[in-house]
């Protein structure tokens, strides 16, 4: 074995000799320019957009925006969108990329002659559709830890072609809760899951082993269930499943590692409890009260409402698509959503966009913008949870959500004004993702030398 060890010590340092060589010898290649002209640009969500705008984008990066079509440099590639309205690239807060999406019934019976490569298939496919659809950054809030995490840097290193992804891993349960995969399995099959989870825990102590063990596995952000859940195939109900002192041990972890917190939670109670041990997003969110409302506003906690995802889930309950356990929930959460989320929209409630994509298709997140303003949001706000606030709420506001000089040229484009039509959304036609475009509308051209 340390003969084995060593040999393959050998071989890391040789070829990392090489590529040092190398890249001491090849000359760095020039700076890929290219210039978009807007006929609409909100390049800063939540103020007015410009009209006849000029974005200049540099290795990836936005480097000038102006008013106005300027003439591209000799040798830049120029992008014609005067017939577009151009927006940053969207974020979507609640995705889950592995595996089956929107087909509970499909999924339930593949279950013992599919595995995780052909769950890694069914993520890439994800990864693309969401994109494609203008969410060039999501948040998997869920999913195979090293797939997941394999995935996002694929698609990082220009390998694979997908949105940004922040990755949480396992969600954190309690035995019984959520996110135990045990839960309704028959003997033998629940034996052997349990035998693999590192992500169900119990007490305070053994819940901060399960945050390390995901932060372990690669995962940038952490995910709790503070309450049941609809999918889970168990008829445990929706109200609190954690205690406050394993949250708060959860979330302390998590914060002691860099990591933010998101907290599954649909009763008040739960959601309390998770906001007070410091909780940086309640995900769902389905039953608010005031006096609930009102600690969202004092600790100044993001809400992620995920609107779509009762729907997409009562439709598929009700045809048949889901265990039996789950269509009460599914009614109960459906029927709360809006009305909980309305209230928390007229108070001031910070929101952050997520669709909790996975339970519906991947590709259709931008349903969630008509829900929102169906709720009482004004499709201004709605657009700003999407960008600006989304990237607040992930801590890279100083990377993602706008149009701006030294952020990341993600930049999406539609027909029509989705400020006055939000539904817009929900047909992208371009999309760029750090600088290279992915899904190409309007005319691309190089510009030639004088």
């Amino acid at each position: 074995m340390r003969t084995k060890f060593l040999k393959a010590v050998g071989l890391v340092t040789g070829v990392i000799a090489s590529v040092s060589a190398s890249a001491q010898s090849t000359p760095a290649p020039a700076p890929k320019t290219t210039y978009i002209h807007a006929g609409k640009l909100l390049d800063r969500p939540g103020q007015p957009p410009r009209d006849t705008a000029t974005v200049i984008i540099r290795d990836g990066k936005v480097v000038e925006v102006r008013d106005g079509f300027a003439t591209p440099e000799a040798g830049a590639t120029l992008i014609d969108l005067k017939d577009r309205f151009v927006l940053p690239g969207l974020i979507d807060m609640h995705v889950h990329l592995w595996g089956i999406a929107g087909d509970p019934l499909k999924a339930r019976l593949g279950e013992l002659t599919r595995d995780r490569f052909d769950d890694m298939v069914e993520a890439q496919k994800n990864a693309r559709a969401d994109l494609l659809a203008g969410f060039t950054t999501v948040r998997d809030l869920g999913g195979d830890p090293r797939g997941i995490r394999a995935l996002r840097d694929g698609i990082a290193a220009g390998e694979i072609e997908g949105p940004t992804i922040i990755n949480a891993g396992s969600m954190v349960s309690v035995t019984g809760g959520h996110g135990d995969g045990g839960n309704g399995l028959a003997e033998e099959f629940a034996d052997t899951v349990h035998a693999h989870q590192i992500n169900v825990c119990d007490g305070p102590d053994d819940c901060r082993r399960a945050v390390r063990a995901q932060i372990g596995l690669g995962a940038q952000v952490i995910k709790f269930a503070a309450t049941g859940g609809v999918l889970s195939n168990v008829a445990g109900g929706l109200g609190r499943q954690m205690t406050p002192e394993e949250m708060k041990a959860i979330i302390d972890t998590a914060h002691s590692f860099g990591r933010k917190v998101a907290a599954h939670s649909h009763a008040a109670e739960g959601t309390a409890a998770a906001i007070e041990a410091g909780v940086d997003t309640i995900d769902h969110g389905t039953f608010l009260d005031d006096a609930t409302i009102k600690l969202f506003k004092a600790r100044g906690t993001w809400l992620v409402p995920t609107m779509l995802a009762p729907v997409a889930a009562l439709a598929q309950g009700r045809a048949g698509a889901l265990p039996a356990a789950t269509i009460p929930k599914a009614e109960a959460a459906a029927a709360a959503a809006k009305v909980s989320h309305a209230k928390a929209f007229a108070a001031g409630v910070k929101v952050a966009f997520g669709t909790d994509t996975g339970v519906s298709k991947h590709g259709e997140n931008a349903r969630e913008f008509a829900l929102m303003v169906g709720a009482g949001m004004t499709p201004a706000a709605a657009i700003r949870a999407a960008t600006i606030d989304a990237a607040d709420a992930l801590g890279r506001k100083d990377q993602l959500g706008s149009i701006e000089p030294g952020k990341a040229a993600d930049i999406i484009a539609v027909a029509g004004d989705p400020l006055a039509d939000v539904s817009r959304l929900e047909t992208v036609d371009f999309v760029m993702h750090g600088g290279k475009t992915v899904k190409q509308g309007g005319q691309h051209r190089p510009f030639p030398a004088n």
